[in-house]
C-alpha cells in the first residue's frame, strides 16, 4: 500500500487492521499460557506465567524496538524510491539485530537467577517461573527474526502476511498448550515448549517467504559492503526507538516487582489484569505503529500537509476507539476476569475487577501516548518519544511505590493513568509547538 497517495483515513484503517489483527493473534500466546495455566495447573502457576510475562515483554521490546526503528529507515528509503540504499539498510539491520540477540540470550542465562531476585520473585512460585523462563529464553531468536521481517513488510506496506503466519502460529500454540498440559501432563513447562515451538513457526515462516518473494531486495554476496553512513542512520533510529520501548516496559517490570511484593493473590489477580488490558489497547498501540508507517513515508515523500490532516484524523480515531473500550471493560470487568480466576477465588477476582475499574476508565490516555509515539518516531525523531516514555514510567512507578504504603495496590492502580496523561500533555505541546513552526515557515515563504 503507497500510503503517499490513498484516502488517509481508509488508508489508515485497510493498513493498521492486519497489524491489530496480527497483534492479538500475537497475544494468544500468552493468552493460551494464561488461560489453560490459571485454569488448570493453579494460582501460583498463573501467578508465575504472569510475572514471566512481564520479563519476557521487556525483552521483547528490545527486539521489537531495534526492527520497527529500523522500519522507520525502510519507509523512508521505499517513499523516496532508492531502492539501492533500502537493500543495503535491510542487510546492515538485520545483521545487527541478530548480533544484539545472541548476546542478549547468552546473557540472560548468565544471569537468569540474579534476574529473577531483582523481580522479587515469592519462594512459593520461584521454582515454577525458573521452569518456565528457561524455556521460554530459548523462543527469543524466532522472536527477533519474526518482528524483523515483520517491520520490514510492513514498512513497505504489506501488513498482511505477518497476520498470516501469526495466525498459524497461534493455532497451533493453542493445541500445542492443550496437548503438553493437559494430554501429556508436563505442567509449566509445556506451556512454555508450546509457546517456543509456535514462535519457531512463525519467525522461520515469515522469513523463508520474504526469501522467495522480495528476491530484489536482496543483495548478491559480491555486493555486501559496509555503509557507515547508513549505520549511523540505523542506529540513530533503532537504538532511540529501542531505548523508548525497552524504558517502557522496564517500567512496568518495575511495576511488576512492586506488585509481587503484596503476594500470589495480587500476583495473580495483576497478570489476569495485564491480559485484559493488553487486549483492551492493543488496538490503538498497533494503530500508533501503523500511523508511524503512514508519517515516515509521507516523510520521505515530502508530504507535509498529509503529515498534519493524519495526525488530525487519526488523534480522532483514537480517542472514540479508546473511549468506546474503556466503557466495556469498566462494564464487563467481572466477567472478563472469570475468563482467568475460576469464581471461588473471590480475593483474586475482586483485586483484578478493582484493577480494571480504576486503570482501564482511562485508556483514552494510554492511546494518544501510543500515536504520539508513532509520530515522533515516524517523524525521525525517537528520542522525543523516549523522552514521553521516560516521563509517563516515570511519573508511574514514582508514584506507585509513593502510594502503594498507604493505600495498598489501589496506588498502585492509579498511578498508572496519571503518567499517561502527564505524558499527552507534554506530547501535544510540543506537536503544535513543531506545528507552528512549520506554519510560519511557510508562511514566510
Amino acid at each position: 500500500m503507497d500510503l503517499t497517495t490513498c484516502d488517509i483515513r481508509k488508508g489508515l484503517l485497510l493498513f493498521a487492521l492486519p497489524i491489530i489483527l496480527g497483534d492479538l493473534l500475537q497475544q494468544v500466546y500468552n493468552l493460551s499460557d494464561t488461560l489453560i495455566v490459571g485454569r488448570f495447573i493453579g494460582i501460583n502457576a498463573l501467578a508465575a506465567v504472569g510475572s514471566a510475562y512481564a520479563l519476557m515483554t521487556f525483552l521483547t521490546s528490545i527486539f521489537l524496538g531495534l526492527s520497527m526503528g529500523a522500519g522507520v529507515l525502510f519507509s523512508m528509503e521505499w517513499g523516496r524510491g532508492n531502492i539501492h540504499r533500502l537493500q543495503l539498510g535491510i542487510l546492515h539491520a538485520f545483521c545487527l539485530i541478530i548480533l544484539i540477540t545472541i548476546l542478549l540470550n547468552i546473557a540472560l542465562y548468565v544471569w537468569m537467577d540474579p534476574i529473577l531476585h531483582f523481580l522479587a520473585v515469592p519462594q512459593a512460585i520461584y521454582d515454577s517461573m525458573r521452569i518456565y523462563v528457561e524455556i521460554i529464553f530459548m523462543g527469543l531468536l524466532a522472536v527477533s527474526i519474526y518482528n524483523f521481517f515483520s517491520c520490514l513488510l510492513r514498512s513497505i506496506g504489506n501488513s498482511v502476511i505477518p497476520l498470516v503466519f501469526l495466525g498459524l502460529s497461534a493455532g497451533l500454540n493453542i493445541g500445542l498448550d492443550l496437548l503438553f498440559v493437559l494430554g501429556f501432563h508436563w505442567g509449566i513447562a509445556g506451556a512454555a515448549i508450546a509457546t517456543i515451538l509456535a514462535q519457531y513457526v512463525s519467525g522461520s515462516g515469515i522469513s523463508m517467504y520474504y526469501m522467495k518473494t522480495y528476491r530484489s531486495f536482496i543483495l548478491h554476496r559480491q555486493d555486501w559492503v559496509f555503509d557507515p553512513t547508513i549505520l549511523h542512520d540505523l542506529l540513530g533510529l533503532s537504538l532511540m526507538t529501542c531505548l523508548q520501548q525497552s524504558c517502557m516496559n522496564f517500567g512496568i517490570l518495575l511495576v511488576q516487582r512492586l506488585v509481587d511484593t503484596f503476594g500470589p493473590i495480587t500476583m495473580a489477580a495483576f497478570a489476569a489484569g495485564v491480559k485484559i488490558d493488553t487486549f483492551a489497547y492493543l488496538p490503538v498501540q498497533d494503530f500508533g505503529n501503523a500511523f508511524s508507517i503512514f508519517i515516515s513515508q509521507n516523510e520521505g515523500a515530502k508530504r507535509i500537509d498529509r503529515q498534519q490532516q493524519g495526525f488530525r484524523i487519526a488523534t480522532t480515531m483514537t480517542i472514540l476507539f479508546s473511549a468506546v473500550i474503556s466503557l466495556l471493560v469498566f462494564v464487563f470487568a467481572q466477567p472478563l476476569m472469570q475468563l482467568f480466576v475460576q469464581a471461588k477465588e473471590t480475593e483474586v477476582l475482586w483485586c483484578g475487577i478493582r484493577y480494571l475499574h480504576i486503570e482501564g476508565t482511562f485508556y483514552i490516555g494510554i492511546g494518544c501516548l501510543f500515536l504520539l509515539y508513532g509520530y515522533f518516531r515516524g517523524m525521525g525523531k525517537p528520542g522525543i518519544s523516549v523522552i514521553l516514555t521516560i516521563l509517563s514510567l516515570g511519573t508511574r512507578v514514582l508514584l506507585a511505590y509513593a502510594l502503594a504504603p498507604t493505600l495498598g495496590e489501589i496506588g498502585i492502580w492509579m498511578a498508572i493513568p496519571i503518567g499517561w496523561f502527564l505524558a499527552d500533555l507534554v506530547g501535544y505541546g510540543w506537536y503544535f509547538m513543531g506545528r507552528t513552526k512549520i506554519d510560519m515557515s511557510v508562511d514566510g515563504d
